[in-house]
């Protein structure tokens, strides 16, 4: 199992923080897309390092379309010399249609077509096939020389699709290389959901499990002191609170007997009431979304949980993290 790290838009210090990355021991590092290009901070850091692995955890596909994607999926693969994971997620309507103004329609019909539209733009650029993509939501059949980069001397970079709901989560399974586990994943809903539905869409395309990489960022609730473990049991339970709220997720709840929570969330968060949502976020459910325990446990009990379920696994800590304090947690996945 890979241990991942994050990597910040800082101007400057990604590259630093690449390196130290990379220095500690960590095996790739993610980019989000929240407030800030996901996309930016792997060009500047990929040539600080010489083996860690970068990744988009994750680019907004519906914001973009299947040409743009390639393209710069492409340049980083150059310019991390084939160590970039191209890690989509679709995002949820309101975002896509009054953020991004961009049509919302089946996503995962939708993300199934986008994905295959990428792949033959990729391999036109690698064979020099004619570009004949005709689909229900994309339609690509112009590429002449001057657009076309040509093969990628270290081929394609590897999609890794994010999901919560089963038919995403097939999808990721039949045309994508992996899955990336949304946060508001618990283990059981792992095991007993978003698996089954991965491997019934591996299937399909006469692939397993085995085929694939799933990366997981995964709560932690830990600290160097009283103090601030009492501050990341807060963040965390904030967070898991946020994710509750939204319609789309309300089926990990479920599967746990919680799904009357989700609509409580979903009104306190209409009211901005971050703090008291984080509050209705019981011990039960913070064990069941969360890895709690000492500083020095946490590489054990990540193990525990995880070893050979997950093929990567990256901390979600919404909260300030000590430097110096977290050495000792990357030291115990190497012991």
């Amino acid at each position: 199992m890979k241990i991942d790290g994050g990597i910040g838009f800082d101007p400057t210090g990604i590259a630093e923080q690449a390196a130290k990355a990379e220095a500690s021991g960590y095996d790739g590092v993610w980019s989000a897309e929240t407030s800030h290009d996901p996309f930016l901070p792997i060009a500047v850091a990929a040539g600080a390092t010489e083996k860690l692995e970068f990744g988009t955890g994750i680019t907004v596909a519906f914001a973009r379309n299947p040409m743009t994607l390639a393209v710069v999926a492409n340049d980083l693969q150059l310019l991390t010399k084939g160590r970039f994971l191209l890690g989509m997620g679709s995002q949820i309507k309101p975002h896509i249609t009054k953020r991004f103004s961009m049509p919302w329609s089946h996503p995962a019909p939708r993300m199934r077509e986008l994905i295959l539209a990428i792949r033959a733009i990729w391999n036109t650029w690698e064979t020099g096939e004619k570009l004949a993509f005709r689909g229900d939501f994309y339609t690509h059949t112009l590429m002449t020389p001057f657009f076309d980069p040509g093969p990628n001397p270290y081929g394609n970079p590897k999609i890794l699709l994010a999901g919560v709901g089963e038919h995403m989560t097939e999808v990721a399974g039949e045309v994508a290389d992996g899955f990336l586990v949304h946060g508001f994943t618990t283990e059981r809903y792992l095991r007993e959901v978003s698996l089954p539905a991965l491997e019934r869409g591996a299937a399909k395309a006469g692939k397993t499990r085995a085929d694939l990489t799933v990366s997981y960022p995964g709560f932690v609730v830990t600290g160097a002191d009283e103090k601030s473990t009492e501050a990341a049991d807060q963040a965390v339970r904030q967070q898991i609170a946020f994710y509750g709220s939204t319609p789309a997720y309300r089926p990990v709840l479920e599967l746990h007997g919680w799904g009357d929570l989700q609509p409580e969330l979903n009104t306190l968060s209409k009211r901005g009431e971050w703090v008291k949502m984080g509050e209705l976020i019981t011990d039960d459910i913070l064990d069941a979304f969360a890895v709690v325990c000492p500083l020095d446990q946490v590489a054990t009990q990540v193990r525990s949980r995880f070893e050979g379920l997950v093929d990567r696994f990256s901390f979600y800590a919404p909260y300030k993290v000590d430097a110096e304090a977290w050495k000792q947690v990357l030291a115990g996945f190497h012991d």
